[in-house]
């Protein structure tokens, strides 16, 4: 399993009259995880799509347990728990400043080589970093 952190503080403009986070917004938030989470393994986002691989979100699921509020500083734990194929998991964790799990998320992405338009199985150089950050659960 390889599993990051990464903290955020909740922007006024993220947020809906009542100051919750507007619920759009959460998919930026695991979008940022997702970037994090690469670049902690060694490699980023931007570094995989220069080697010619694009990763388009093919599902999407959250579950609101309470809402984010405007000026929160949140926490964003990112997993991957299997080793991926043509497509590669991510779960998510979001926690407030009292470490309350607010959100749970999951995203589905998958391999696509940017010449030919076709899915790819996951690249030998991003298995090996993320062979390389394993750790058992």
């Amino acid at each position: 399993m390889i599993h990051t952190k990464h903290s955020i503080r909740v922007r006024y403009g993220e947020t809906d009259p009542m100051k919750y986070v507007y619920y759009g917004n959460y998919a930026e938030y695991f979008e940022i995880g997702r970037v994090e989470l690469f670049r902690t393994i060694g490699m980023s986002y931007d570094e995989i799509e220069n080697q010619g691989i694009w990763l388009p979100v093919s599902e999407y699921k959250i579950k609101y347990l309470r809402p984010a509020l405007y000026d929160q500083k949140l926490e964003i734990h990112t997993f991957v728990k299997k080793i991926p194929g043509v497509r590669i998991e991510f779960e998510y964790e979001i926690y407030n400043e009292e470490h309350i799990k607010i959100t749970e998320a999951s995203t589905t992405l998958f391999f696509l080589d940017s010449k030919t338009n076709k899915i790819i199985k996951c690249p030998d150089f991003l298995i090996k970093l993320i062979e390389e950050n394993w750790k058992p659960e």
